[in-house]
């Protein structure tokens, strides 16, 4: 078995996944970097996984186990979005956010727990979004799978108290990643407006600091909670929210 750390990220290709992977490997770890089209030339090892299936969730963590020998670390971080009213909302793109980013975080959880608990201090690290705390029209599926991201978190975390297992949701606001960049158009027809005016009254407005954060600054608080400082952190939201949840 290795003697350096070991961690599986997923959504690794792009904005808070491949920040987070480099920001782990600077730290001496190595990372699996799970992605639906990973990046050859990105930081960590990439591995092409569909994580709205359920075996692919059980692969990757076997995948990271082959390579590695040990899996310290899980960070869920595969996300997507769709921006349409309810009565509009598809199925489909229900179906699919759910499953990526709620059903992958659990089974991901499942299948490495065994390889968690025999680390000497195992973390699951979801990364959540200020969304699993309050909700925002047009968006009721990522809205409901992050508020059940946070308990799921919750439940690890009573899980993983007996046998070295922290569990935490890192809950950023809006962050400057290709997801959020992508959902202006839609969010500019589901509001009547133009982008211009969905980046400073919908994706800032709920901001107490008008900025967009950076992948790298969500990256330093995984990083955190993954190190020795981060074993108090257990079952809660650490929120990073620029005032979002301040009013």
């Amino acid at each position: 078995m290795s003697e350096r750390r070991s961690a599986l990220v997923t959504g690794a290709a792009g904005g808070i996944g491949r920040a987070t992977t480099a920001r782990l490997q600077d730290d001496g770890i190595d990372v699996l970097a799970v992605d639906l089209r990973p990046d050859p030339a990105g930081p960590g090892i990439p591995y092409e996984a569909d994580l709205t299936d359920p075996e692919a969730n059980r692969a990757a963590v076997a995948a990271a186990l082959e390579r590695f020998g040990r899996l310290d670390i899980v960070v869920a971080g595969a996300g997507i979005q769709h921006v349409s009213p309810i009565q509009e909302f598809p199925l489909e793109r229900w179906d699919t956010i759910l499953a990526l980013m709620l059903t992958s975080p659990f089974l991901l959880a499942r299948h490495a727990w065994p390889a968690l608990t025999a680390a000497d201090s195992g973390r699951f690290i979801a990364i959540a979004s200020v969304h699993g705390l309050v909700a925002s029209p047009f968006k009721a599926a990522y809205v409901s799978a992050k508020h059940g991201l946070l308990g799921l978190v919750k439940t690890l975390a009573l899980e993983g108290a007996d046998v070295g297992i922290c569990a935490t949701a890192v809950c950023p606001g809006y962050v400057r990643t290709p997801l959020v960049e992508a959902q202006i158009g839609d969010q500019a027809r589901a509001h009547g407006m133009s982008e211009d005016e969905v980046l400073e009254q919908v994706i800032l407005a709920p901001h107490a600091v008008k900025e967009l954060i950076e992948p790298a600054e969500v990256a330093e608080v995984v990083a955190f909670l993954a190190g020795p400082g981060g074993r108090s952190f257990t079952g809660v939201p650490v929120t990073m929210d620029l005032g979002w949840t301040a009013r």
